[in-house]
């Protein structure tokens, strides 16, 4: 994959969708993200809200990896596709493999970052759904680390299926640590679940929502 220069486009308009609904984003942790060289970010996925978050702290040189379902869903289609993001078809897991396989080559050629959702899905109720391995065979296989990146629960301000978004809410995101992923094989990650399973326990740390 090659980054993109259209999320700088994106993050111009989502700035404005900020202001206007006046949400705060806060980050704490920012001396815990990698200002130089390849990396896999992972992180926490609840609903499209997650695209303000991914800009807010999306480091130069990144690609979001997502479902090709996504490109077709309206205008959350739209904004990851301005966003740069790598599609991938989850129901041809070839394909998948592949793609995924192109972007651990890219990673190392070409000095990029990827950002992946490894819950595979978005889940609205506060809880980590189980990881889908690709993140983790992706860094494995580039021998970069795992940067995770925990969101806060959006459930204070914004539930779709009660049609509720209140404004001038506050939202965090935190960045711990990283996880080296150097000397470790791809068998490892399929014999050793406890690899995405520290990055699950990472990511449900909560985040505190409080003004």
């Amino acid at each position: 994959p090659s980054p993109s220069p259209s999320p700088r486009v994106l993050q111009f308009m989502l700035l404005h969708l900020k202001y206007l609904y006046r949400i705060r984003v806060e980050v704490t942790g920012w001396e815990n993200f990698p200002q130089t060289g390849s990396y896999v970010v992972v992180s926490n996925h609840q609903s499209s809200l997650d695209l303000l978050g991914l800009m807010e702290v999306l480091p130069p040189r990144c690609v979001p990896v997502a479902k090709r379902e996504l490109l077709y869903a309206g205008s959350a289609g739209l904004a990851c596709w301005l966003a740069g993001v790598v599609f991938i078809n989850r129901r041809k897991t070839d394909d998948a493999i592949e793609v995924l396989s192109d972007t651990a080559k890219g990673l190392l050629k070409e000095d990029v970052r990827v950002w992946i959702f490894p819950e595979g899905t978005r889940n609205h109720d506060g809880s980590m759904l189980p990881f889908k391995r690709g993140a983790f065979h992706l860094a494995v296989q580039a021998q970069v680390p795992i940067v995770p990146v925990v969101m806060s629960s959006y459930k204070d301000f914004y539930d779709k299926k009660q049609k509720k978004f209140n404004k001038g809410m506050v939202f965090k995101i935190s960045l711990p640590v990283q996880c080296s992923c150097t000397g470790v094989s791809s068998q490892c990650v399929c014999m050793n679940p406890s690899l995405s399973q520290g990055s699950v326990h990472v990511l449900e740390c909560p985040v505190s929502v409080s003004v």
